[in-house]
């Protein structure tokens, strides 16, 4: 890699100013003129950004939503201009930011290769001669002389990345602009990247992707609140990614949690009432978010208010999309538990964690010949990150244990 400087950032700053809301009334109007004629507020998107890409690098930018990262990217495409700071751009740039920006939704797709390779500066044979290239990329062999404004916005996005690679361009900017493709898509487009990389072109991409971060990109930045916390190695930069997500999410999830738990009510005092849920880590500390192969602990107490002779009791886990991804059953585990009035009952269901990243839900089941005594179901959540492909659930190895306490 060369240790020429390709795109060099100087305390870069980025303030908009985000129109207030406006009044229902002319009183309202009335009162608060008295108060202030403010009629927006400042907000700094991007503080004094300072770092530099070098030739023929695969950099990668990543963050929070809200953390700055496309507002940083127009800047260096042009699309906005610094407040603060200065950007250098040493060679030709092709933003795929805002792909198919200059397509005309009334004309074909056809038309509309011919119309935007004229904006990238091809001459009519010229575009001829890549015509079927374009479209073969695109996968819209049977959809050419249909109008535009019939496409999907993944047809059109992939229509515009086809054209766009044939740029005469060495730096690219690539804004997640591929989310709407495929896998099959997306792989071929990361697979242009690595051949464009090859060909000694530097690349900038923004990504929430932590697989593809890692595989692609020599180094990254993390931005947050519109500074940079975080720059180097791929590796160190994705991990103290991972942390700010695994934060911000415990946060998140810890408050819904904590709703849900009040909202917990047995189905009657006579039976047997479920009092509390919570999940923890192996080290019985309660946690809401898990990285691959952690052990996740589901922890339920009860007390029976009435005898029960061997009830049946079930834990599932599913995503809010579907249904259960696991579940275990005190009967198929051979349990057997006899409860007496006052009985209070401790319940822990460990789980290898080898479920994809998202959210799951947790619900609990308690059974006496068929019979549903109390349950709670989908109250609680526990989110799983940082698999960096995507995995197929399967059954992980788990151990449940009930005892009286």
């Amino acid at each position: 890699m060369s240790e020429k400087i390709a795109i060099s950032i100087k305390n870069v700053s980025k303030t908009f100013k985000l129109p207030l809301e406006r009044h229902g009334s002319l009183k309202s109007a009335f009162l608060s003129g008295l108060k202030s004629r403010k009629t927006y507020e400042r907000q700094e998107v991007l503080k004094n950004i300072s770092f530099d890409v070098k030739d023929g690098e695969f950099f990668g930018i990543v963050g929070r939503n809200g953390s700055g990262k496309s507002t940083l990217l127009k800047l260096m495409a042009g699309i906005y201009n610094t407040d603060k700071g200065t950007i250098e751009i040493n060679g030709k740039l092709t933003p795929f930011i805002e792909l198919g920006v200059g397509f005309n939704p009334e004309l074909t797709g056809r038309e509309n290769v011919f119309l935007n390779g004229a904006l990238l500066g091809f001459d009519r044979k010229q575009m001829e001669a890549m015509y079927d290239e374009i479209v073969e990329f695109a996968e819209l062999e049977k959809f050419m002389d249909q109008k535009l404004k019939n496409y999907s916005s993944g047809m059109q996005v992939r229509l515009a990345f086809s054209i766009a690679i044939r740029a005469k361009t060495n730096i690219l900017l690539i804004d997640e602009v591929l989310a709407v493709g495929d896998a099959n898509f997306q792989r071929k487009c990361f697979e242009i990247f690595k051949k464009l990389k090859r060909e000694g072109n530097t690349i900038v991409f923004v990504s929430h992707d932590v697989g593809a971060v890692k595989e692609y990109c020599d180094r990254a930045i993390l931005l947050d609140k519109g500074k940079i916390v975080a720059e180097g190695d791929t590796d160190n930069v994705m991990g103290e990614y991972l942390k700010l997500n695994r934060i911000s999410a415990d946060k998140e999830l810890k408050k819904i949690n904590d709703r849900s738990q009040k909202n917990i009510h047995g189905a009657s005092d006579k039976g047997i009432k479920i009092e509390k849920v919570w999940v923890a880590n192996k080290d019985n500390q309660d946690s809401l978010v898990f990285r691959p192969n952690e052990t996740i602990i589901i922890n339920v107490e009860a007390t029976a208010h009435r005898a029960y002779k061997n009830p049946s009791i079930v834990l599932r886990c599913n995503n809010p999309s579907g249904p259960a991804v696991f579940s275990v059953n005190s009967h198929t585990k051979k349990i057997a538990l006899d409860l007496k009035p006052s009985d209070k009952i401790r319940i822990k269901w460990e789980v290898e964690n080898i479920f994809n990243d998202g959210i799951y839900h947790v619900s609990v089941i308690i059974l006496e010949d068929e019979i549903v005594q109390d349950q709670v179901i989908e109250t609680h959540r526990f989110d799983v990150e940082g698999w960096e492909y995507p995995y197929s659930i399967a059954h992980p190895e788990d151990k449940l244990e009930i005892k009286k306490v």
